[in-house]
């Protein structure tokens, strides 16, 4: 995955008020440092999941939810981002919504949300049946199934 560099902190505590944290970041060697707010979706996305992961390797938790990190992220970034969590997997368990292919493809289990008769239950499906309704959920283009 792409790393940031991160040029963090600043202003944290004056007197007894908290201002916050902010966030200057470049994406490469020699590129202009940005503040968060001058990100695209996908940037912004990728330096929030940078934070969490972060924080996981000094702190983990035993699992995470995520609601669709990769919505904002080209195919590329979300392939990346899915091998990542992949690897974070030794030391937590991750749940992710998506609607994306990438996350789909290297996920160990699926489960699909079916309402019936205005009850909703969640059903473990295979992963090819997955990849089938992210295709037709999203219109992604086809993922083969290893």
């Amino acid at each position: 995955m792409y790393r940031c560099k991160s040029l963090t902190s600043s202003r944290l505590f004056r007197g007894n008020e908290t201002s916050g944290i902010d966030i200057v970041v470049s994406f490469s060697p020699g590129a202009e440092a940005k503040k968060l707010a001058q990100l695209s979706g996908g940037q912004r996305a990728i330096v929030a999941l940078s934070f969490i992961l972060a924080i996981q390797r000094v702190d983990g938790l035993p699992f995470y939810v995520f609601d669709e990190i990769d919505g904002a992220l080209d195919p590329n970034f979300r392939l990346q981002v899915a091998k990542l969590l992949q690897q974070r997997t030794e030391t937590s368990q991750f749940i992710v919504i998506t609607h994306k292919p990438e996350l789909v493809e290297l996920a160990d289990k699926h489960y699909v949300v079916q309402h019936r008769n205005q009850v909703s239950n969640i059903v473990a499906i295979e992963r090819n049946e997955a990849l089938q309704i992210v295709q037709e959920v999203d219109g992604s283009e086809e993922v083969s199934s290893e």
